[in-house]
């Protein structure tokens, strides 16, 4: 009879050992690591049968989770590998049968420089109040990004620092700023419960994990208005999707005041992708907004499609495209054309750009 707890423990040190962002469990399958953003089945592993995926799934779980589970049909929480490891954790059914999907959550928090993310960067963490985006498709390092910041202000600041996280990713180490992190179904019954008692909190820096609807959007607006620096994400593809986004999220008739009050409060939105590189890791390519009058003013006006142009221009402010942070890569041999062309929003736009800087 197998082990399903011991044999988990086998598949969880072996994706901390590859280095693997993810491992999935599912029927039909042999348990698969994602490595360097491509899927790799572990060959050495059988094929999942309907009761091998119940089995380590279950293992993951406590009574508590199973229930959730059954009762909702997908339970997301982190399940800590004795002190070795941690991982974001979904536990979902799928025709019938259970999966899982695992993130492992690197054990340290690293800091801007060491994830090679642009030096402007470090603008953000200095402000005092405002609303700041960190965007991007699941899986290109949101999280890790948004952890970094808000590192980088606990050990300058003394601040304190609340985050609203469903579950908790990163634990942080309380350093000048004191943090207090709120874990969803833990420590607040449900996300919007959490978001609306946190302005009472006395917080002077909020992350909100992701924004998931209209309410969340609108505390976070709300925060930021009213002398807070609030940081969170959202799975958009571009800055000025984001802002639209935003924005049509609310009633129509509610639609020129959400666009107003965005433009008084954000100042900058990072949209990030991770890029593989030659020879292997991936490296990070950004698009970096920076809320200025002429972005504040296409906002307020609804000219969403107009963002673009500015940020294109205004690269002395330390606003860069995806676009320009693509093309310099490969022109550092970081990355290679194709790879570039494959994650870029516009390759012909790139094509051009390439020829005028080699």
């Amino acid at each position: 009879m197998i082990n399903y707890q011991e044999k988990l423990n086998q598949l969880l040190q072996l994706t901390a050992r590859q280095g693997a962002s993810d491992l999935h469990i599912a029927v039909g399958r042999r348990p698969t690591v994602r490595i360097d953003g491509s899927l790799i089945s572990l060959q050495q592993e059988p094929i999942l049968s309907p009761e091998d995926a119940q089995g380590l799934s279950l293992a993951l779980l406590t009574p508590d989770q199973k229930e959730k589970l059954l009762k909702f049909g997908d339970v997301d929480f982190t399940y800590a590998y004795e002190d070795k490891a941690r991982f974001r954790t979904n536990v979902y059914f799928q025709r019938g049968f259970l999966a899982a999907a695992l993130r492992l959550i690197p054990a340290g928090i690293k800091s801007t420089e060491d994830l090679r993310l642009p030096p402007v960067m470090h603008e953000f963490s200095k402000l005092s109040q405002g609303f700041v985006l960190v965007v991007g498709p699941a899986g290109q390092g949101k999280s890790t990004t948004l952890a970094a910041l808000i590192d980088e202000i606990n050990h300058k600041r003394m601040d304190h620092i609340i985050t609203v996280e469903d579950p908790i990713e990163y634990l942080f180490i309380q350093d000048k700023s004191i943090i207090s992190q709120r874990e969803v179904s833990t420590d607040s019954p449900d996300f919007h419960r959490a978001l609306r008692a946190i302005l009472r909190q006395d917080p002077d820096v909020l992350m909100i994990g992701e924004m998931r609807d209209q309410e969340s959007i609108a505390t976070a607006m709300t925060a930021a208005e009213t002398g807070h620096l609030v940081f969170s994400t959202l799975h958009t593809n571009s800055a000025a999707q984001t802002i639209d986004r935003i924005v049509d999220s609310f009633p129509a008739e509610q639609q020129d005041q959400a666009a107003s009050q965005l433009a008084a409060t954000l100042v900058g939105i990072i949209s990030q992708r991770l890029v593989p590189r030659i020879g292997g890791g991936r490296v990070p390519a950004c698009e970096i907004m920076i809320a200025n009058p002429a972005v504040k003013n296409l906002i307020r006006e609804k000219k969403f499609f107009q963002i673009d142009l500015v940020i294109e221009t205004s690269l002395q402010e330390g606003m860069i495209t995806l676009n320009r942070s693509l093309a310099e890569l490969v022109v550092r041999k970081e990355i290679a054309v194709e790879t570039a062309e494959t994650y870029s929003l516009n390759p012909g736009e790139l094509r051009l750009l390439l020829d005028r800087m080699r």
